[in-house]
């Protein structure tokens, strides 16, 4: 296949590339109960990107949230360098994908992930690190009063002890949450917005922006000038709610957004959903996109039949093979 640079490929990390999610297994290696605590921090980090729609607050920013913690708890930089670089579990074949993609397309990793990790999965797969975009952090900079440590410790164990909040498909607006819920939120809110400004330490959350939501809109926008190329051209690949706007970019402008075993937040603003053990479908799609565009994959969907969708199918499939091979001979059995 000729090379071309008019078309782009530009996916996520963890989850099209790596099966990690890196923060999540460092706040579960360093704290105590750290696997419980970021699944709240996340679902809060939920309720305020895509429910309550918080000024200043996107999708991701949980990567910011949890870092005052992780220093309470004796995480800095080296820690994290070391952990991320001998815990990366690839997805099955993504190397191979992502290397022959590049043999065709420009190709980029746009991830809401810490760089120390991003840096480590592209040594372990070879893949350029100035061709992506992650969460830049520091650790070392700042300093932890013991005061402050302790101060942090203890609101940890408030954490923790809050129920799980409920955020899923159904909820869509502040209206559709529970009094229970909404309780833990306040509780929540008046401490990582009325507590936490009040500690020094505060300034390491102030200094991170992570790349998510937005930012990685505004990331496929840069890369785009940067190749001199429009979002039409454009595949893009995630999987979370930190996808959500690169998607809603992408496909408003005319590209191809691919969830690819992604969460309800991702496959209702994606183009198409995948759903795949290994990496292996990621580049046949970008195959074909790359060398025809959108038009190789209209219509394109490719289900298991079962009796519960096998007259669904029949009927789409039907309507497809009219429109390909006329209503006279679609017709014909």
């Amino acid at each position: 296949m000729p090379q071309t640079s008019r078309r782009i490929f530009v996916t996520d990390c963890e989850g099209p590339v790596t099966k990690n999610d890196n923060a999540a297994e460092l706040a579960e290696a360093f704290m105590p109960q750290g696997s419980a605590f970021f699944r709240k921090i996340s679902l809060y980090d939920d309720y305020l990107a895509e429910i309550s729609h918080k000024q200043g607050y996107k999708a991701g920013d949980t990567l910011k949230l949890i870092l005052p913690f992780l220093k309470a708890f004796g995480v800095d930089d080296r820690t994290i360098q070391k952990f991320s670089r001998r815990s990366i579990e690839m997805i099955p074949f993504a190397d191979t994908v992502l290397r022959q993609i590049q043999d065709i397309a420009p190709a980029y990793i746009v991830s809401t992930s810490y760089s120390p990790y991003i840096e480590a999965v592209c040594d372990v797969i070879g893949f350029p690190f100035h061709f992506t975009f992650s969460t830049q952090m520091n650790l070392d900079n700042f300093i932890l009063s013991e005061s402050e440590k302790k101060f942090l410790k203890t609101a940890h164990s408030r954490i923790i002890d809050l129920p799980d909040v409920t955020i899923d498909e159904c909820v869509n607006s502040v209206s559709d949450m529970s009094a229970s819920d909404m309780e833990v939120i306040g509780k929540l809110d008046a401490l990582f917005w009325d507590q936490l400004p009040q500690l020094d330490i505060y300034a390491l959350l102030e200094s991170v922006n992570p790349i998510g939501g937005r930012e990685k809109a505004e990331a496929i926008w840069e890369i785009v000038r940067k190749e001199g190329a429009d979002l039409e051209n454009v595949l893009y690949i995630g999987d979370s709610i930190t996808d959500v706007e690169a998607f809603r970019l992408v496909r408003t402008g005319g590209g191809l957004a691919v969830s690819f075993n992604g969460n309800h937040w991702a496959v209702r603003e994606a183009s198409i959903a995948l759903t795949a053990r290994n990496a292996n479908p990621i580049g046949w799609i970008a195959h074909a996109f790359i060398a025809h565009g959108m038009e190789s994959l209209e219509d394109l969907m490719i289900q298991k039949v079962t009796p519960e969708n096998e007259s669904f199918l029949s009927e789409h499939s039907s309507q497809i093979r009219r429109t390909v091979r006329t209503e006279k001979i679609g017709a014909l059995g």
